[in-house]
């Protein structure tokens, strides 16, 4: 049973992302591929500890390695990140509705003002 528990954590991007980490391994992947040990010297974290992070983001399809010489690069994979787009992407008329009614009150406000 404890196996089962492991993998959900691992299988699902968004529980991969839940970890503060491992969206900041993510946003400095933003910039480009990095090596692990540039990712965990500007997190300051050990090695082995962001190699764990980027192990995690690798079986969700986060992320996606590729050898060059000694190295292994890391960079992001949008593949993975389509659920979540998606998923955030479902709220987009409720903020959209949220920002129209804010502008209908600030329109409002400046009317009134106008009239004082």
């Amino acid at each position: 049973m404890a196996g089962m528990a492991r993998a959900a954590t691992t299988s699902d991007a968004f529980n991969a992302i839940a970890e503060p980490q491992r969206r900041d391994i993510l946003a400095l992947l933003r910039a480009g591929e990095r090596p692990v040990t540039h990712l965990a010297r500007e997190l300051g974290m050990s090695q082995p500890q962001a190699s764990k992070h980027l192990r995690v983001l690798r079986e969700v399809g986060l992320v996606r390695v590729r050898e060059a010489g000694k190295q292994r690069l890391y960079e992001l994979d949008a593949r993975g990140l389509r659920p979540i787009h998606e998923w955030v992407g479902g709220f987009e008329r409720f903020w959209n509705e949220s920002f129209d009614r804010l502008d209908t009150y600030v329109q409002e406000l400046k009317e009134t003002r106008q009239e004082d």
